[in-house]
């Protein structure tokens, strides 16, 4: 996770967002209900085009950084549209040009920014907010086969209970998906040397997260938050590919397209879990 300072700039873009879309939101003027023209075939046909284009060179700013293109989050924005078109397609634009009338956006076609980043306040809405500091009498701690770390000390191998109750649901259910791939045990478990889906990082207490940021200040584990829903028991940080939590540009573009990752950005919801759509690797737990 990011760290506080960049958190506090996030949530105040999103803010922002959401502001500006009061200015683009369907109203009235001198009683009269304005009625966007829908986009015509040529329309939708440039729409695509410009989808193409912004893919990968779209300029967005995320947790005080400069961002390029969305292509990273393809599958989650297709998920939210609802539709298995080619980002390229008109059937891809016309699927979005549907999803920005009911937000209120201008039904262009286009993934702009301004789109881009109402689609991130969704995501980031759907997250964990229920962030108390789990208990001890709430956690369990899992065996060491759950883990993608074969040597993981046993206290960093707790979980709150519902979370880890519905994350062996999850894995069976992906288990039992065979077009996936994933190795089975004797009794159709996950096999004890399958990586995917194990489970990196489950609770992590603040003064852990201090004792990272101590001793290693210019690394990627100095970058959690304080306020990291893994304090919570119900965030996972879970095996889908490439290097488990690096958030590189080059290492998430591998991660995402995992059978893996695919899957359980159409099924996780189903077990209760939402993603943070910057880390391909992280779910929290929200229940049903």
């Amino acid at each position: 996770m990011k760290s506080t300072h960049q958190s506090a700039v996030r949530i105040a873009a999103l803010v922002a967002v959401l502001l500006a879309f009061a200015t683009f939101a369907p109203g009235t003027s001198h009683g009269q209900v304005h009625r966007e023209r829908p986009p015509s075939a040529s329309d939708l046909s440039a729409a695509a085009a410009r989808n193409v284009s912004l893919r990968n060179d779209l300029n967005w700013i995320f947790g005080g950084k400069p961002q390029h293109g969305w292509c990273l989050y393809t599958a989650l924005i297709s998920r939210l549209l609802n539709t298995k078109k080619d980002v390229g397609s008109v059937g891809f634009a016309k699927a979005l040009a549907t999803w920005q009338k009911k937000s209120g956006l201008k039904s262009s076609g286009v993934l702009d920014e301004q789109s881009l980043y109402g689609m991130i306040i969704i995501w980031q809405g759907t997250r964990l907010k229920d962030r108390e500091i789990a208990q001890a009498d709430r956690l369990f701690t899992a065996p060491i086969s759950d883990f993608y770390d074969p040597s993981r000390a046993e206290e960093l191998r707790r979980v709150e209970r519902a979370t880890y109750a519905a994350y062996k649901r999850m894995v069976a259910a992906a288990v039992s998906d065979r077009s996936l791939g994933l190795g089975r045990g004797a009794r159709g478990e996950l096999a004890a040397d399958e990586k995917f889906l194990k489970i990196v990082s489950a609770f992590r207490s603040r003064e852990y997260q201090d004792k990272l940021r101590r001793e290693s200040p210019n690394t990627g584990s100095a970058g959690l938050a304080v306020n990291s829903p893994h304090f919570t028991g119900r965030a996972l940080d879970l095996y889908v590919g490439g290097e488990p939590v690096d958030s590189r540009d080059s290492n998430r573009a591998v991660q995402v397209e995992t059978r893996v990752y695919k899957w359980l950005v159409h099924n996780a919801e189903r077990f209760g879990f939402r993603p943070y759509f910057y880390e391909p690797w992280h779910w929290e737990y929200v229940g049903k």
